[in-house]
């Protein structure tokens, strides 16, 4: 798929762009027709229909994505589960075995214990920071590695480069979950990944009205994964194109405002005496920042912490706050905050939420665009209550 030869904030207005604008439009037009007049074409993948994942709204998106992590091929899905879910079912079958971060989001999380094991589907869980547990757990049928760049929601940053490499070595296929990196900060494919995944329901699109997932990869694998998605039926509708193509062309702005602004709020919160811990790798005392300031162009907008007083505490602060809407998701342009064990991770058990260190009084904190001043006056007026 060919790429744009420039800076990420000029391929995110420009790369994958018809190179002949329709009828002049400078925004690509929604193309809302399920259907399309047939031209010829004598395979069945090249006609032109929603589910077949081809339409124009499609094509210029899948041209983006791909062009923005320098990989070779991409297509959106209808959720960020969809793309999880269908990349998992079409690059391994019952009998294979796949080393997964002991980390995850707990949909992705549910989905590899719940709904793959009891379909034959082995996995071992494994510290992303520790390239001895890689070795003792990988089996002779081990054929995947899955981990995240920075894992939802204790933003933990693992030897990514070291993954990499481990499943290159050993012919794994190595996917990475780029959802709280965003491009901007992270391009898996410049460090060795084969698939790079994400729910453009956050920062891809930035404004909380979409639901729309992405796979970013290697060619062969992802024709692969859209065979699949076209029997399971998880393409994206075109007006949901639409919206993701507009919100992604702000998307480098947005993220570097909230690099910096989260940077900002986490180290407030580190130095306020109501709060006991803060999960940010901007941190200088965070357990992954050094590997983070190797690997990333920023920390991200993302910071989970614990407050003093626990659960009590932790639900009269989320009252108190003003600013912040109490919602799940994340990476929009607005300020949410919530508690990840009734949410995000509410599929888990408890019993996996403590293995994990996610308590129930933990707050995940998503920074919007408000002003960082604002946001910290605001935070410390509900922490002081």
């Amino acid at each position: 798929m060919e790429t744009i030869k420039h800076r990420i904030d000029t391929r995110l207005i420009h790369a994958g762009e018809p190179k002949t604008r329709i009828h002049g439009a400078v925004n690509l037009p929604i193309f809302q027709s399920s259907t399309f007049e047939y031209t010829g074409q004598s395979s069945y993948d090249d006609l032109k229909y929603i589910r077949m994942n081809n339409t124009p709204n499609h094509v210029v998106l899948h041209g983006k994505l791909a062009a923005l992590e320098n990989a070779e091929a991409a297509l959106v899905t209808s959720s960020g589960m969809a793309a999880i879910s269908t990349t998992l079912m079409a690059l391994f079958s019952p009998g294979d075995h796949i080393l997964v971060q002991n980390c995850l989001y707990g949909g992705t999380q549910d989905f590899i214990t719940s709904d793959l094991a009891p379909l034959g589907f082995e996995f071992d869980f494994i510290d992303a920071a520790d390239p001895k547990d890689w070795d003792a757990k990988r089996k002779s049928n081990t054929r995947g590695l899955y981990v995240e760049t920075i894992t939802n929601p204790l933003l933990q940053v693992g030897d990514l480069k070291g993954l990499a490499e481990f499943a290159a070595a050993h012919g794994l296929i190595a996917m990475i979950d780029n959802t709280f990196a965003t491009p901007v900060n992270f391009r898996p494919p410049e460090w060795g990944y084969d698939i790079s995944l994400h729910s453009c329901t956050k920062y891809l699109n930035g404004h909380s009205d979409i639901v729309a997932g992405a796979v970013i990869g290697k060619a062969d694998l992802l024709d692969k994964i859209n065979h699949k998605l076209v029997h399971l039926g998880g393409s994206l509708d075109p007006h949901a194109c639409f919206l993701l193509h507009r919100g992604m062309k702000t998307l480098a702005v947005r993220m570097r405002h909230q690099n910096c602004s989260a940077l900002a709020i986490a180290e407030f919160l580190a130095d306020h005496a109501a709060v006991e811990r803060v999960n940010y790798p901007g941190l200088a005392d965070h357990p992954g920042h050094d590997r983070a300031r190797q690997l990333l162009e920023g920390f991200g907008g993302m910071i989970s912490f614990e407050l003093k007083g626990g659960l009590s505490a932790t639900e009269r602060f989320m009252q108190r706050a003003t600013i912040p809407i109490v919602a799940p998701s994340l990476g929009g342009v607005e300020t949410l905050v919530t508690r990840p064990a009734v949410t995000s991770h509410a599929g888990m058990s408890p019993a996996q939420r403590q293995e994990a260190g996610i308590g129930d009084a933990l707050i995940r904190l998503s920074v919007g665009l408000e002003d960082t001043n604002d946001l910290t006056e605001d935070l410390d007026n509900a922490l002081m209550g």
